[in-house]
């Protein structure tokens, strides 16, 4: 027996946000203060940094759990299953519902439970719940679901990741470019088949980094008290380029494959230098150069939709929609993430 990603689907919102549509934005320093540059200047600089030229955010009448259920319903559909099979529907996220123009998380019920309804499954053993982790959520829901399958509780769940991160982001922090809004979502079951959840690796570091992502006041001092998602920079930079790329290799090395055998790369769309440098070292453990073509990258179009990226990536890969990156029955896969906890995780899959 093997337990394996039998569907995939994703929705990717339709409303494009390109960079130019920052260029009127009123961005500020952390005390407040002007930045000394023009906002074409720290367009650019943003550009080189993170990859991100455009952006998807949802459209003013969808809710996360919107997102997730269309993303589900694809899933189901791209594995042919009866939902009414489902033993658990696990949803990833880290604000739950926001209504447009609102700001206001709304995570009761579970989007879990939203999500089973909209679907129609009426079957009550069908247990659903939320999982927040940060933006490993959706890989960290795969490796539940692995884990109860193995321990023999369930034969199939629905994983979903989705996010909203345009309705609470501080529209003076600069940062607030990075984020985007989608979902991804798969149904994992056991299988005859040869390959799937190899092995996998988690690791929550709190002791000094539980801050490093968080909930805060908008840099503009005269704003209300909503709060907003932000986030050191530069400690998570630094702290992703040591850790990532160790946990990466324990995962590799718990498999039964060696790292000539990786076909692919599918890492948390963060950050384009962030994720070129984590894969970079994670090579130099192994005395090798980073192979061509082995991390495909969507960040530069649709942005950093947190628990949304490594679904929707996989998904627009084998859709074909990601060219020239292909994916193959048999290849061996490396999934990573990293975001608020501080948490990690990787998994080896073979396709």
């Amino acid at each position: 027996m093997s337990i394996k990603i039998t569907g995939l689907g994703s929705y990717i919102p339709n409303k494009v946000i390109a960079n130019e549509d920052f260029e009127n934005h009123s961005f500020l320093n952390i005390d407040g203060s002007n930045f000394k540059q023009n906002n074409k200047t720290i367009i650019k600089k943003f550009v080189a940094i993170t990859g991100i030229e455009e952006r998807r955010y949802a459209s003013e009448n969808l809710n996360t759990s919107d997102m997730a259920y269309v993303a589900a319903q694809r899933a189901i559909e791209n594995a042919s299953c009866d939902p009414e099979s489902i033993d658990y529907i696990i949803v990833s996220h880290n604000f739950g519902d926001v209504k447009y123009g609102d700001g206001q998380a709304d995570m009761i019920p579970s989007l879990a439970s939203r999500v089973k309804q909209k679907l129609q499954i009426k079957n009550p053993s069908c247990v659903a719940y939320d999982l927040i982790f940060g933006c490993p959520g959706w890989v960290e829901g795969v490796i539940q679901a692995n884990a109860f399958i193995k321990a023999g509780i369930a034969k199939k769940c629905l994983v979903i990741g989705a996010e909203s991160l345009s309705r609470v982001i501080d529209p003076h922090d600069r940062d607030s470019m990075i984020y985007a809004d989608g979902a991804g979502a798969s149904i994992i079951e056991s299988t005859t088949e040869i390959g799937g959840i190899i092995s996998h690796e988690t690791a929550s570091f709190t002791l000094n980094e539980a801050n490093f992502i968080f909930n805060g006041k908008s840099y503009n001092a005269t704003a209300d008290n909503t709060y907003f998602i932000k986030m050191h920079g530069r400690k998570i930079y630094e702290f992703a380029l040591t850790n990532v790329p160790l946990a990466m290799k324990k995962c590799l090395d718990e498999s039964k494959f060696n790292i000539q055998d990786i076909n692919k790369i599918l890492i948390h769309q963060a950050n384009e230098k962030m994720d070129e440098a984590i894969v970079k070292r994670f090579y130099q453990l192994f005395d090798m150069e980073t192979p061509p073509q082995i991390m495909p990258m969507c960040i530069n179009k649709l942005g950093n939709s947190s628990v949304a990226t490594v679904p929707t990536l996989y998904d627009l890969i084998l859709k074909g929609n990601l060219h020239p990156h292909e994916i193959n029955k048999g290849d061996v896969l490396l999934l990573a993430s990293v975001g608020a906890g501080m948490n990690i995780n990787a998994i080896v899959y073979q396709h």
